[in-house]
């Protein structure tokens, strides 16, 4: 397991899991990381992590990406 802040561009992950405080987790829950689902890493850009997820693109910071780990 690694955090996602360290995936590499263009691969497809699985969560296995979220951590942080419940309103955090909540947070990226409702943008959709889920436990099992996928994620992929299309850009880290100044320190922010853009991923596809649930076939949707989101920008996460890389503290929140250090929170799901892969």
């Amino acid at each position: 397991m690694m955090p996602l802040s360290l995936a590499s561009v263009g691969e497809t992950n699985i969560i296995k899991r979220i951590g942080g405080k419940p309103e955090v987790k909540k947070h990226l829950e409702n943008l959709g990381f889920v436990v099992g689902g996928n994620v992929q890493v299309v850009s880290t850009l100044g320190g922010n992590v853009i991923v596809n997820v649930k076939e949707a693109r989101v920008a996460i910071s890389e503290e929140m990406a250090r929170k799901i780990m892969i």
